[in-house]
């Protein structure tokens, strides 16, 4: 049996890597794969697909998980990750290319969780919480190298490898998972909610569009967003209705009765509207306010990722000893902290002072993330492992989505003003065939004119004089604008603080049923406590 979780460790560690180097190592790629197959209005949609696709896909896939074994979902979801990802390398035009990411995001979507549930079946919530912590920072350390790996893809062999690199570690992922699972007792025949599919999808599809195109492809109160936001109502509607009814609903709606589960949840979708704040926008301000280059940038970001690698691996392991709450509200403290010290970037600010601040959030995050799945896990009986951790990771990327969504009105919105009142008054002085163009953009897209900061070429093609007037005032815009979505971030963190400040008391079990065998104890909640006991063997 020993031999059995090492094995299945082994594919576990291998999949998370290369299903999570995925998400970052086409960025490198990018440049050089729109160069040959074109379309570079349609960039986005390469992220867009995947996200859609994946967010949706993974609380089906956990409740499937549950009613049909882990092993045939986990397979299932790494043979359509490994097809996809030799449809990607072979696609000619990007339109092929964003149709594979979406089935690559299926395939994605199923893996990530079930990582996570399968470490909840064999473990110990003790256990648990030291491997959960070293899924974290193989997860982190996979965004760290993962545009150094694209690179060097492109650079020595073609963007198509950034895709068939998936093939021989998923052959092999697959191999180990499927020896370390060959023991799993096959479930029954279940009723499949497909209402609840069918419905779910459609509402979730909307809402992720909505969020995605509002207030950047279209107006927030355009009749794009308003339909797609209406069709969300509806779907949704529809959803928890068939849900009422359903035998084996898609995401039980008596799990919200529970007041750990919605804590928790609500604790994850704001700590990931805040994480975002920082992860979006920092490259941003550091290009453009502080004035270094894109790699410089890139670099900058790699503190704050290796610092949240070493807490979540710590945290793992000393998560029995301080307990959840404790160590939840510890991390959104220094997360809190780190995303106010961010508001204090100005320009005169230092590569390396930004690097610090960064380490801090990063420090806070790996604190909170593995331990919210640990908690879900702990209070909820192992049949329903599957829901539970696939629906907190779904609360966690609709938090993350809304919070682009969120950020870049708030950035649009300051930033178009401040370009406006700071601006035009210095427009006026100038001869007008100088700066009628930039009057058109200040009128059309005021935002673009950011873009000006990220291409010295594009500065050094005005006179001197006119250049030193402007420059600072756009600099000091952009700043400014960031600087408000810093303070929302901030506020998002702080809120999940005062949440998090109600959570139940939850205990870490010690003891577990072994892998592959079905557990001779039942798990028993307290409804007041929230606490976790078992009965003796």
């Amino acid at each position: 049996m020993q031999k059995n979780r090492r094995l299945l460790l082994t594919g576990l560690f291998l999949a998370m890597f290369f299903g999570a180097l995925d998400q970052t190592v086409t960025s490198t790629a990018m440049p050089t794969i729109i160069a040959q197959l074109g379309g570079f209005q349609l960039m986005a949609w390469l992220a867009t697909s995947y996200m859609l696709s994946s967010t949706i896909v993974v609380p089906i896939a956990g409740k499937l998980a549950d009613l049909y074994g882990r092993k045939p979902i986990y397979l299932t979801g790494l043979a359509i990750f490994m097809f996809s990802s030799a449809l990607c390398g072979l696609a000619g035009t990007m339109e092929q290319l964003i149709l594979y990411r979406a089935l690559q995001g299926i395939g994605g979507g199923i893996m990530m969780p079930m990582a996570m549930i399968i470490i909840g079946d064999i473990f110990t919530g003790e256990e648990r919480a030291k491997f959960q912590g070293v899924f974290g920072g193989i997860f982190g350390l996979s965004s760290i190298i993962g545009p150094q790996i694209g690179g060097w893809f492109v650079d020595h062999l073609a963007w198509q490898w950034v895709f068939y690199i998936n093939l021989p570690f998923g052959l092999l992922a697959a191999l180990f998972i499927w020896l370390g699972l060959r023991h799993e007792t096959v479930k029954g025949q279940a009723r499949i909610d497909y209402a609840g599919i069918v419905t779910f999808t459609i509402s979730m599809v909307s809402l992720l569009l909505a969020l995605s195109f509002g207030g950047t492809k279209y107006p927030w109160f355009s009749w794009q967003i308003i339909s797609l936001l209406g069709i969300f109502a509806l779907f949704l509607a529809l959803f928890l209705r068939s849900e009422n009814r359903a035998e084996e609903p898609i995401l039980p709606l008596s799990l919200f009765s529970n007041r750990a589960y919605v804590t928790l949840n609500s604790i994850g979708f704001l700590m990931s509207m805040g994480m975002f704040g920082a992860i979006m926008f920092m490259p941003l301000f550091m290009q453009g306010v502080i004035g270094v280059s894109a790699s410089q940038a890139g670099t900058s970001m790699t503190p704050m990722m290796l610092s949240m690698v070493l807490s979540s691996t710590a945290g793992g392991f000393s998560l029995r000893r301080f307990g959840v709450k404790p160590q939840i509200l510890a991390g959104l403290l220094i997360l809190t902290a780190g995303s106010i010290l961010v508001t204090t970037l100005g320009v005169q600010t230092t590569r390396w002072n930004a690097s610090l601040i960064l380490i801090i959030i990063g420090f806070g995050l790996g604190l909170v993330m593995p331990v919210l799945t640990i908690a879900l896990q702990e209070i909820f009986p192992r049949t329903m492992l599957g829901v539970v951790t696939s629906s907190g990771q779904l609360f966690r990327s609709i938090g993350g989505t809304f919070g682009v969504a969120l950020f870049g009105a708030v950035m649009n919105y300051y930033s178009g003003n401040l370009l406006r009142q700071d601006l035009l008054p210095l427009l006026d002085q100038a001869p007008s065939a100088l700066v009628e163009p930039i009057r058109a953009l200040l009128n059309s897209n005021p935002q673009s004119l950011f873009s000006m900061l990220l291409q010295s070429d594009a500065m050094a093609r005005l006179p001197a004089a006119f250049r030193s007037a402007i420059e600072p005032v756009i600099k000091s815009s952009l700043a400014l604008s960031i600087h408000k979505v810093f303070w929302v971030s901030a506020f998002a963190t702080a809120a999940s603080i005062v949440i998090a400040l109600t959570l139940p008391t939850i205990r870490i079990t010690q003891r577990a049923s072994k892998a592959g065998q079905k557990s001779e104890r039942e798990k028993s909640i307290d409804v007041d406590k929230l606490t976790l006991e078992k009965s003796p063997r």
